[in-house]
């Protein structure tokens, strides 16, 4: 949402100046008013005061003032001034909209995108979108475009969305230029062109786009779009990874584990996948559970390595559930259990994975019958909660 104030400056410490705007004001000039909000919104010239912006912008906005009306808007959404209320900030951004004030129409659909303040409607959403992006908004421009990739509010069209996001990416809209990046990769509304999705990954990736900074990594990682640069990679994997992105933590990870693009380092290698593994990374899960159990990186411990290879074997992990088949087959960091380990490997059997086919029909042969129905119970249980993750 753009929640910045339409403002036309200060008077620079002209008191005569703003001696006539206040009595321009008090007199019920409508744009004297909006402008001493604005005075008393940023602290221009006079105290800072929230409650005073807003009295003097609903003067403005009673009158019809449409610039008013939107910041009176934006006072509601942000609870300046006044308690914060989404529906209040509908009601002024609609009568700015209506009047064609190009922020206060894409403020309107991005309330009506989110149901913030209104129900949601993706068809009001889109139309108000339209208003603003046909005024050259560069947001609305972005969001109108994916209303059509996601056919949210009007039919679906890749070309539209395209179109769209590509007037917001050359006007240097970040979330466009890494959205047309995807569609290039994709070949999505246009012809896939890898060199071109690098071109606009870059873009989005040196404005800060976390995403976009990890495509970029991943681009000079394969060699598509762009000659192959280890180098590069780490270094957009780095960016994307400190600013929390848990897929570049991931792969930083690995490249640390390789040596690709920076010295080899299995401790490095395990911070980042110990980052990537809290949050939620299974291929990091599964990896950290193997630095455990080799001891790379990190002290030997069986039993870490077990709860690591558990966590990605639960995010269906086949290599972690047939490893975990393992470490119960052996009682390596859990209790030696041929039930547990049956069952994990049948998990992993029923991914494809033939290793645990095999030794599921060697552990089966030394199961009790008792034994294999409770195997095979626990297994399917495991199934299930594999696919609901």
């Amino acid at each position: 949402m753009d929640l910045f104030r339409q403002n036309e400056g200060s008077f620079g410490g002209d008191r005569s100046n703003l001696t006539l705007l206040q009595k321009a004001a008090g007199q019920g000039d409508a744009r004297a008013q909006s402008l001493l909000g604005n005075l008393y919104a940023e602290g221009l010239d006079v105290p800072q005061d929230n409650a005073l912006a807003v009295t003097w912008y609903r003067k403005a906005a009673e009158q019809g003032e449409a610039t008013a009306q939107y910041n009176l808007g934006n006072m509601y959404t942000n609870g300046h001034g006044v308690p914060q209320d989404y529906v209040q900030a509908v009601f002024w951004y609609q009568k700015a909209a209506d009047q064609g004030q190009i922020n206060a129409q894409y403020n309107l659909g991005f309330m009506l995108a989110k149901g913030q303040g209104v129900s949601c409607d993706y068809e009001q959403a889109a139309f108000w979108y339209r208003k603003a992006a046909e005024q050259g908004h560069a947001k609305a421009q972005s969001n109108l475009g994916n209303m059509y990739a996601k056919g949210e509010g009007l039919p679906q069209d890749n070309e539209q969305a395209v179109a769209w996001n590509r007037k917001a990416a050359v006007q240097g809209n970040a979330s466009a230029q890494f959205n047309l990046g995807n569609m290039y990769n994709t070949g999505k509304g246009l012809r896939q062109d890898y060199v071109q999705a690098v071109a606009w990954y870059k873009k989005a990736a040196d404005q800060g786009v976390a995403e976009a900074q990890y495509n970029l990594g991943v681009m000079c990682d394969s060699g598509h779009g762009i000659s192959r640069d280890y180098e590069q990679a780490v270094s957009w994997y780095r960016k994307a990874a400190e600013q929390g992105y848990v897929a570049a933590q991931a792969n930083l990870g690995n490249m640390y584990a390789r040596g690709d693009g920076v010295c080899q380092d299995n401790e490095q290698a395990v911070a980042w996948y110990r980052r990537a593994a809290e949050r939620g990374s299974a291929s990091a899960q599964f990896n950290l559970a193997l630095a455990y159990l080799n001891g790379e990186g990190v002290s030997q411990d069986n039993k870490q390595a077990s709860d690591w290879f558990r966590k990605a074997a639960d995010q269906g992990v086949v290599e972690a559930q047939y490893n975990l088949g393992v470490m119960y087959g052996k009682g390596l960091g859990v209790a030696k259990d041929e039930v547990t380990a049956c069952a994990w490997y049948c998990t992993a059997a029923a991914q494809g994975d033939r290793d645990a086919a095999t030794e599921r029909d060697f552990v089966i042969k030394r199961l009790t019958f008792e034994q294999l129905t409770e195997a095979l119970a626990l297994a399917a249980k495991l199934q299930v909660q594999t696919v609901r993750q």
